[in-house]
This record gives structure tokens, C-alpha cells and sequence, in this order.
């Protein structure tokens, strides 16, 4: 697929995810199948530059072609200022935030919040487009403020005259959160009025959902978010059935303990031993919930302190499940907390 002068393996997004999609995890996921992994949102603050979390959220070194980094706020200034900054650090795509929900971001404005002020959506789009005139800029957006207000036709309009080169439309409003089911007929009605790429975003949990997605709403792609959490191989899943129409079957247990082990082992040295074990122990939850004995694990697993513990209780863990059966197999069809 070609996208904004890039040759990529497939249409398959993975969506920005604050404190998910960071290095280790965006390169695990264009390993296993995706075409473009989008960063976790940086703050356009020039004042927070200089603090870890955003230089860790900046970091880029060794990833697949192309850098995509997400900004947010709600200045058009700030906000230009964000894109030049990242840009100038690597960035190949600007990505800019409308469609966090969280009430940190909406509350200061950000996020899906901008989509009740139109006007101030066309300065700070015009503003980042301007400011990095060599490299393109993505729109993320949610369908609506809430239902009521379901405006993404217009801000589509508004971001394809600003120059947007391509925007993703989460199927959701604001206020829906990430409650009820995803909808699509405003993404549809979107990649009807606009000619610039749209991308699918929202409940895309299996194959079969992404195929149903991409037909009724024509759209050019797919973005997965909180469904790659734990199960980072659902791109290729996807990838195969979309090439294929049959599915793959599921992955060796075998083959998992190592994904897993390699992500962890990305994640102890990007962000040390110490931070590396707590953030690793929600990768962990991810990749075990709904397996058999997963429950119990889980709270042991929590109370481990250190990267040896840590590591020799997945060892255990999925060393049992390939003795009852050599590939992987869930409890129920699909996690609850997958399921979105």
C-alpha cells in the first residue's frame, strides 16, 4: 500500500495507545504484521521537552520506516512548535490528537474536546501544516463531542482543506468513552465526502470485523488499538485473511512465550530494570488473560518484585499451557478487555 509517499506492507494501523504504544511495543507490532505504528500522544508543552517520559515517547532509534508521532494540545502556536520539534528529531508524519476521551486531555481543551470549536480546529491544523510544509501531517478524530453532535463530515472537510494528508475516525463520540459499540456509518459518510485516505478505527477485534469495516465503510484502512494488547499478532491474522479469506491458525504456545519474552526484554532496557518490571507487568496481564490458570498467575505475577521473578514466573506459566496443548487457546472466543 502507498501512504503520503510511503510503501507500506499492508493498511493495518496501530492506534496511539498513552502508555501502550512505545518503542518496544510498536516495533513488536510491525514485527507481527502491522503497516504503521502511530506513538503515544507528546505534548506540544515546549516547558516538558526536556522531562523522560517525553523523551522516551520521542524515541525512535532502530524502528521500521515510517516514524509516525502523535501531538496534543490545544494552542495552535504550541502545537506548531510540537511539529517542528519532532520533526526536526525524526519524525516522518505529524499525527494530531482529537480523539483522546480522557478528561486530563478534554478538560485543558485537547483531545476530542477541540471537536466542539471548530474554528480553533482549522488554526492549529493550519498552523502544523504550515510549520513542517515537508512532512505530512494525519488527523485523529472521533465521530462526534456526542451524539447529538456527530461532526466528523465537517471536521473532514475542514482538515482536507487545512492540507491534512489522511485522518483516522474512532466510530465513537467523546462522550460515548469507549462504552457501547463502535459505529460506522459516520466513517462511511466521511470517506464519501473527502478524497484524502480514511482510516477505520474502533471495535476491530478479529479478522472477519476488519474485512466487515474496511467493506461497509470503503474505507482504506484499518487502525487496531486496544485488541493488539496482549495478542500484537492479530495484524497477521488480519494481513492473511484479507490476502486469503481463510484464517491462520492459532499460534504455537511455544512461539508466544518467546514474543512475550523478547518484549519483555525491550522493555527492561528501554526503561530499566526498576520501571521496566511495572510496566511490563501489564504487558504480561495482556498477553495471559482468558488462558487457562491465567487468574491466579496474574496476582502472583503482580507481587513480583524483580526481572528474574518476573521472568521465571512466564517461563513457568507458559511452559504448563504447551504441556496441555501445543498452541494457544483462549477460555472464551476473546477477552472481554480485548474486545475494543
Amino acid at each position: 500500500m502507498q501512504y503520503l509517499g510511503f510503501s507500506l506492507r499492508n493498511n493495518l494501523f496501530v492506534a496511539p495507545m498513552a502508555g501502550v504504544t512505545d518503542r518496544p511495543f510498536r516495533q513488536l507490532c510491525k514485527k507481527l504484521g502491522a503497516g504503521v505504528a502511530v506513538s503515544e500522544m507528546v505534548t506540544s508543552n515546549s516547558l516538558l521537552y526536556g522531562s523522560a517520559k517525553t523523551q522516551r515517547r520521542a524515541n525512535h532509534e532502530g524502528e521500521v520506516d515510517p516514524i509516525a508521532v502523535q501531538i496534543a494540545g490545544a494552542d495552535p502556536k504550541m502545537m506548531a512548535e510540537a511539529a517542528r520539534y519532532n520533526a526536526d528529531r525524526g519524525a516522518q508524519i505529524i499525527d494530531i490528537n482529537m480523539g483522546c476521551p480522557a478528561k486530563k486531555v478534554c478538560n485543558v481543551m485537547a483531545g476530542s474536546a477541540l471537536m466542539q470549536d471548530e474554528p480553533l480546529v482549522a488554526r492549529i491544523l493550519e498552523a502544523v501544516v504550515t510549520a513542517v510544509p515537508d512532512t505530512p501531517v494525519t488527523l485523529k478524530f472521533r465521530t462526534g463531542w456526542n451524539r447529538a453532535n456527530r461532526n466528523a463530515p465537517t471536521i473532514a472537510r475542514i482538515a482536507e482543506e487545512s492540507g491534512i494528508r489522511a485522518v483516522a475516525i474512532h466510530g465513537r463520540t467523546r462522550a460515548d468513552q469507549y462504552m457501547g459499540e463502535a459505529e460506522y456509518d459516520t466513517i462511511a459518510e466521511v470517506k464519501r465526502r473527502i478524497r484524502i485516505p480514511v482510516i477505520a478505527n474502533g471495535d476491530i477485534t478479529t479478522p472477519q470485523k476488519a474485512k466487515y469495516v474496511l467493506d461497509y465503510t470503503g474505507a482504506d484502512g484499518v487502525m487496531i488499538g486496544r485488541a493488539a494488547q496482549g495478542r500484537p499478532w492479530i495484524f497477521r491474522e488480519i494481513e492473511h485473511f484479507l490476502a486469503t479469506g481463510t484464517e491462520l491458525p492459532p499460534p504455537l504456545v511455544s512461539e508466544i512465550h518467546q514474543v512475550c519474552r523478547e518484549h519483555l526484554a525491550d522493555l527492561y532496557a528501554f526503561y530499566g530494570e526498576e520501571t521496566g518490571v511495572k510496566v511490563a507487568r501489564k504487558h504480561i496481564s495482556w498477553y495471559t488473560k482468558g488462558l487457562v490458570g491465567s487468574a491466579a498467575f496474574r496476582r502472583a505475577m503482580n507481587q513480583l518484585p524483580d526481572v528474574p521473578a518476573q521472568l521465571a514466573a512466564v517461563d513457568e506459566f507458559f511452559s504448563r499451557l504447551a504441556e496441555a496443548d501445543e498452541r494457544l487457546h483462549y477460555e472464551e472466543d476473546l477477552p472481554e478487555e480485548l474486545a475494543a
